[in-house]
């Protein structure tokens, strides 16, 4: 029997409540927006194939709660990831503020081998609120906190506007994929049943 192969990329969301990354990830998976809040809760996960170059990739990105309460699930969710992104609102300077803490949770909590060279993505996100005029956080200062902590790219996203939320993706994918280790999943010499029952997505892979 013929070796199947795919590269499966785990990718963790993380910012506080409200920042959009749910929106985020709905636009990019399913190309919907809605504007009714609600918010997460725990963790979930969505997955989307695409091509990168001759490889067929699934990614998997998970959608993790901001509220401080659910942060402890953490640690389960975080571990296998091979890359990070970091949102924030670019009109609420506390959202801003927080990715230290996000970037120094995410480190503690996945312990990756290396946490110099892990990589992670910054997005800006709401650029489309109030035409720009409510911006607390300017393009320059996110850009030197990214060229700061290991020239992390950053991307200024809508998930309303569909405002380079695709881009943004495809980069964490390639980024991800240049990051992963080993982790292609093969299925050889498995029995025809249990491949062609192989669940279609929704079930933990963490």
């Amino acid at each position: 029997m013929a070796t199947r192969r795919r590269t499966l990329l785990k990718v963790i969301v993380l910012g506080d409540s409200g920042v959009g990354k749910t929106s985020l990830m709905n636009q990019y998976v399913h190309k919907k927006f809605s504007l009714q809040y609600k918010a997460t809760i725990g963790a979930d996960f969505v997955t989307k194939e695409l091509q990168i170059g001759d490889k067929l990739v699934t990614l998997q990105i998970w959608d993790t709660a901001g509220q401080e309460r659910f942060q402890s699930l953490g640690a389960a969710f975080y571990r296998g990831a091979d890359c990070c992104a970091l949102v924030y609102d670019v009109n609420v300077l506390k959202s801003f503020d927080s990715l230290e803490n996000w970037h120094e949770e995410f480190l503690k909590q996945a312990s990756p081998s290396d946490p110099k060279t892990f990589p992670f993505i910054v997005l800006g996100n709401k650029v489309d609120i109030d035409g720009g005029s409510s911006r607390a956080v300017s393009e320059k200062k996110a850009a030197d906190w990214c060229a700061s902590n290991g020239n992390i790219p950053y991307f200024e996203t809508s998930a309303k506007e569909d405002y380079n939320v695709d881009d943004a993706f495809f980069t964490i994918a390639k980024t991800a994929l240049a990051n992963e280790h080993e982790q292609d999943i093969y299925f050889q010499g498995i029995p025809e049943a249990v491949t062609e029952n192989e669940p279609k997505g929704g079930g933990c892979a963490c």
